[in-house]
């Protein structure tokens, strides 16, 4: 099979690689890829946002099957297109992708399926808004409606930093995605991330993980993309995983098929537990980035046959072998992220780093320049391995990481604290 996936992340990078490890794969090509990624497989520069530009350049590499990385794509319809021209494509339509591309239809479909999530308001004015914040008070959490690159979200621990945010989102610091908000309840408990593959009738649960979203250790500091994460996690119990199936996710694709709009795709299903019991705190409609790569780690090659299976309704009869094993992947960012931060730097010492099933350096924002490895983004590289413990994984991870030569980088020296 000639396989096509879609993006330049780490999170790409770690699909591209389970999926090389599968003989079905003859050849691969990522777009845009990045220097990790041109190590696997062939680069190409095209649009990705772009439906035509994508079937266009599927139909003249012979391309049987494409996989969507990034969102962004989902929003704009690329996987209608490629559906229309008669490729295979794992990812939802654009109808359906707006479970992650508008908080408020998010918030609508959970309130027809009796979803368990945070009471809300939905406002489309700033004096409204700011005065529903007043009338409830801190903490509070404010949320831009549309897509905003993972930063659209505003934990306000304090009736300023909510009245701010605000401010900063109906004035269009997040362009069009704060043009209309989100206000939900703040949610006490712990959070995990659930990741169901679903066909647009079946779903199959195919893994758990927590990540570390604030750039400080012991999780404190600001919101970034994350900056590491582990699987499983130990919070998402096989109960609660149950309840989350039977209260969140079925009744969800029900809902979505009954509108005319079935999913297919990966479910990333964003959780608060609170006394055993999950409630929703956001859906996304593609993997996790930084917990993509633990799962990724985990599945193997088996992964790529699992996605063809949702892409091509065959789940029913699909499973998922997992080894009694656990994985961890730490990010390692450029100095300042995620505020201001300088690209250009050089990065040594990759090519003593083992890359094998237990142990690998997914790139995310790289390139190659005169032959050496250049930091291009905020984050950066995602350090990932294996263990038969989370403690052997996290020794594993942080022996890689003391063999990378970049000082204008860092990273957390805690992942996977609460669960160790």
């Amino acid at each position: 099979m000639n396989i096509l996936i879609l993006g330049s992340g780490g999170r790409e990078h770690s699909l591209a690689w389970a999926v090389m490890q599968n003989p079905k794969c003859d050849k691969l090509i990522v777009a845009p890829g990045n220097a990790g990624m041109e190590e696997i497989a062939e680069c190409a520069e095209i649009d990705i946002n772009d439906g035509g530009v994508v079937v266009s350049f599927a139909e003249e590499n012979a391309v049987d099957f494409v996989i969507v990385g990034p969102e962004a794509p989902l929003a704009e319809g690329v996987a209608d297109r490629l559906r229309e021209a008669g490729i295979s494509v794992f990812g939802p339509s654009e109808a359906a992708a707006r479970l992650e591309a508008s908080k408020s239809f998010t918030k609508e479909i959970c309130d027809a399926a009796q979803a368990p999530t945070a009471a809300y308001g939905h406002f489309t004015d700033l004096a409204s808004a700011r005065a529903y914040v007043e009338d409830q008070g801190a903490p509070i959490v404010i949320k831009a409606d549309g897509l905003a690159a993972g930063k659209g979200v505003i934990v306000a621990m304090d009736l300023q930093t909510a009245l701010d945010a605000l401010d900063d989102m109906f004035g269009g610091a997040f362009g069009g995605a704060g043009a209309e908000v989100v206000i939900e309840e703040f949610m006490e408990g712990e959070e995990a991330s659930f990741f169901v593959l679903c066909d647009g009738e079946e779903a199959l649960p195919i893994g758990t993980a927590q990540d570390h979203k604030r750039v400080g250790e012991g999780d404190t500091g600001l919101n970034t993309g994350g900056m590491g994460a582990y699987s499983p996690a130990p919070v998402l119990t096989d109960e609660i995983a149950r309840r989350t199936m039977d209260e969140i996710v079925h009744p969800t694709l029900k809902e979505m098929a009954k509108r005319g709009t079935p999913y297919q795709g990966v479910l990333y299903v964003g959780l608060m537990i609170k006394d055993g019991a999950p409630r929703l705190v956001e859906y996304n409609v593609r993997f996790g980035d930084p917990e993509c790569q633990v799962l990724m780690m985990r599945l193997g090659a088996q992964a790529l046959d699992l996605m063809q299976a949702a892409a091509e309704g065959r789940l029913a009869e699909a499973s998922v072998n997992w080894g009694d094993d656990h994985a961890m992947t730490v990010v390692m960012a450029a100095e300042g992220y995620p505020g201001g931060y300088e690209k250009g730097s050089v990065i040594k010492g990759l090519d003593n780093c083992p890359e094998d099933s237990m142990n690998m350096v997914f790139h995310a924002g790289t390139t190659r320049k005169d032959g050496k490895t250049v930091a291009t983004g905020g984050r950066v590289l995602n350090v990932t391995a294996r263990g038969a413990s989370l403690q052997e994984a996290r020794d594993r991870v942080y022996a890689i990481v003391e063999q990378i030569d970049w000082p204008e980088g860092f990273c957390r020296r805690d992942i996977g604290w609460r669960a160790l």
